[in-house]
């Protein structure tokens, strides 16, 4: 990725998909993340390695995995939230683990079952015995710029969650905005605080687009130096944990934005629309993504 370039992370196969009441079949899931794959995309959160009995869409994450086909250059993400989650992972075949460690003892207890503290001692204790020695592990620290339960989260703690996760060993940390709160100033604020925190650990934002404010804090968080941006297609999404938590920025809005600033890797805007609306058929859902409508700017032929 060359220097100014940002990438784009879809997680729209798992944080898109796990919020739909509708089960979706797992050989639509693969043709969703092969469709994904077609349009440029390198990295893919494809599964997550929860209690099927929590996330009944997330069940089939095994045979999703053993279903993608090998794709010279592209990693496939699982995401965990124990460590009974990152054996699965690693067992499944992923390309990385992605760990989440929650902002706020409330949500991390209705997420994951125990405490912020007692989060982190799990991923310490992970990555401090070399577990999974050969796939990629880095974290999500959720609710980071606001709690459903708790309210406000201070920029200290999260300040102090990425401190420690980058500490034992995370080879990137995500922010997450899980229920859409944040503000352009405080993503400006807590990027520029965990970064000079962390030092060179690589940052990845995750947002939510719950108060119509999601372009505007990556907008943001580019300025501020972060070169990673999580994304769904079509902005699917939500939480099952997080009340009226809507959908990630939409992937193709985002990546249209960064292509009109010269900053976005090479992905196909017309595939990334096609997949966006065979996606919202597929599911019989319309979905809030807006560059699927309007289609890109200059409207010329773009490459398949």
């Amino acid at each position: 990725m060359g220097a100014g370039i940002i990438e784009i992370v879809e997680v729209g196969p798992r944080d898109g998909l796990q919020n739909e009441d509708m089960l979706v079949a797992t050989d639509q899931k693969v043709e969703l993340i092969g469709r994904l794959v077609a349009s440029g995309l390198t990295r893919i959160e494809a599964v997550s390695f929860v209690h099927p009995r929590l996330v009944p869409q997330m069940a089939d994450a095994e045979a999703v995995m053993a279903a993608l086909p090998d794709a010279d250059g592209v990693s496939y993400i699982g995401l965990a939230l124990n460590e009974r989650g990152v054996q699965r992972a690693l067992d499944a075949g992923v390309d990385e683990v992605n760990f989440v460690v929650v902002a706020t003892d409330t949500f991390s207890m209705r997420n994951q079952g125990c405490t912020t503290a007692e989060s982190m001692e799990v991923w310490e204790r992970l990555t401090f015995r070399g577990y999974g020695e050969g796939a990629r592990f880095t974290v999500t620290v959720g609710a980071a710029f606001g709690c459903p339960f708790e309210g406000e989260v201070p920029v200290d703690r999260v300040v102090e969650i990425a401190t420690r996760v980058a500490a034992a060993g995370a080879a990137e940390i995500t922010l997450a905005d899980t229920i859409g709160v944040a503000s352009p100033g405080d993503v400006t604020r807590r990027f520029g605080a965990v970064r000079d925190a962390v030092g060179p650990t690589p940052l990845r934002c995750h947002f939510h687009n719950t108060r119509n404010t999601g372009l505007a804090n990556a907008y943001a968080a580019t300025m501020a130096g972060v070169r990673s941006f999580d994304a769904s297609i079509g902005g699917l999404g939500g939480c099952p944990f997080a009340p009226d938590a809507t959908g990630n920025i939409p992937t193709e809005d985002l990546a249209y934005m960064l292509q009109r600033m010269g900053r976005a890797a090479e992905l196909s805007l017309a595939a990334l629309i096609r997949t966006a609306q065979w996606l919202e058929t597929s599911i019989g859902k319309r979905l809030p993504g807006m560059l699927m409508r309007a289609g890109p700017f200059p409207a010329v032929a773009e490459r398949a």
